[in-house]
Order: structure tokens, then C-alpha cells, then sequence
């Protein structure tokens, strides 16, 4: 079954199917890469979407930030293989250490964890927000040659606060995601 936009989402609290337009398909990937990456190929797989759009929750690294976000850039933020290769970096991997969407301003680092406190590296990197997923839709959008959008809610502040304050504000973002969404459908 083919369909022209594919929206790729974490969790149902985040964006619901039933708010949707009907003819737009939407992935829920449960949390972390391994789980964005098998969803999004297979949902790649079953859609042949012309376009993925990212809808999702951040915390924030830049303090100067909030609200929703287009995402430029996302990186690897776990991957520590030093001395074989610089953190971020996937050491012997042929494919990038970093993605770029078709539009966007900011910088998303993902990886598998809550981050709760505050990584130099996020700094040194300008990392704008952090997330669980983004880098595995990314990097299975890359493979198949699909260009891809990301909009980030940001839901917390990335301290020792934010599993409250994401549990608190995970849903805010739904309306900023719809009306996002009305400028592609």
C-alpha cells in the first residue's frame, strides 16, 4: 500500500491516529533506536512513502529554546567508540555520522537514554535538543533515499526534572504537530 507522506512517531500520547486525516498513515515506534529503526524500514517497506515526517518530544540543551522545532541536523549522541573513532562517530560504518532533513534550523542528538544532566559534548557539538529516536529514522530514511522532516516538541529541559516534566507535557505539542502537519496535506 503506497502513500505519499509517512509520519513517524514515538508514542500515541504524542500524536493520535484518530486526529489524522484518514489517508495519512502514521508509525508508532515505541521508544530508542533499535525500535524507531526496525519500525520506520518496515513501515518503508509497507508505504513507500514519498516523504517522512518526524513528529515527536525533546529536551533541551539550549536554554534559549522552546515550543516546536524543525530539526536541520541530527546526530549520534551514544556512540562512544573511542580510541576506534570519535564519539558520535560509528566506527567502520560506510554510512554518515550525521543526517540532514530537507529543512530545518536545529541540532537533535539521539541516543538511549533520558538525559537528566548536563554533557559538555552536547555543548561542544551545539546540540539544540536530545531525543531517542531521530537518528534511526534518519539513517533508515538515508538507505532508502527518502527525504525527511523532523518537528520536536520540546518537553523538558534535559535535567534531573525531565522524566517529570516530560510526563507532565509529553501531549502539549499536539496542536503545534497538527497545524504543522496542514502545511502537507
Amino acid at each position: 500500500m503506497k502513500t505519499p507522506l509517512l509520519i513517524i512517531t514515538a508514542l500515541e500520547s504524542e500524536l493520535k491516529q484518530s486526529d489524522l486525516p484518514s489517508d495519512v498513515k502514521i508509525v508508532f515506534t515505541g521508544l530508542g533506536k533499535i525500535n524507531a529503526l526496525l519500525s520506520t524500514v518496515h513501515a518503508i517497506q509497507t508505504y513507500e512513502p514519498k516523504l517522512i515526517i518526524n513528529f515527536g518530544t525533546v529536551g533541551k540543551i539550549n536554554p534559549e529554546l522552546n515550543g516546536l522545532l524543525s530539526i536541520h541536523k541530527v546526530i549520534q549522541r551514544d556512540m562512544a567508540a573511542e580510541p576506534l573513532a570519535p564519539r558520535g562517530i560509528t566506527p567502520f560504518c560506510p554510512r554518515p555520522y550525521e543526517y540532514f532533513s530537507v529543512a530545518g534550523e536545529h541540532v537533535c542528538g539521539t541516543g538511549d537514554s533520558f538525559v537528566t544532566e548536563n554533557d559538555p559534548w552536547l555543548h561542544e557539538q551545539k546540540v539544540d535538543v536530545v531525543d531517542m529516536e531521530l537518528f534511526a529514522i534518519a539513517s533508515a530514511a538515508f538507505v532508502y533515499n527518502i527525504p525527511w522532516h523532523s518537528f520536536k516538541y520540546i518537553s523538558d529541559d534535559a535535567n534531573e526534572d525531565s522524566g517529570d516534566q516530560w510526563k507532565e507535557t509529553m501531549h502539549h505539542g499536539h496542536d503545534l504537530y497538527m497545524q504543522k502537519l496542514s502545511q502537507f496535506v
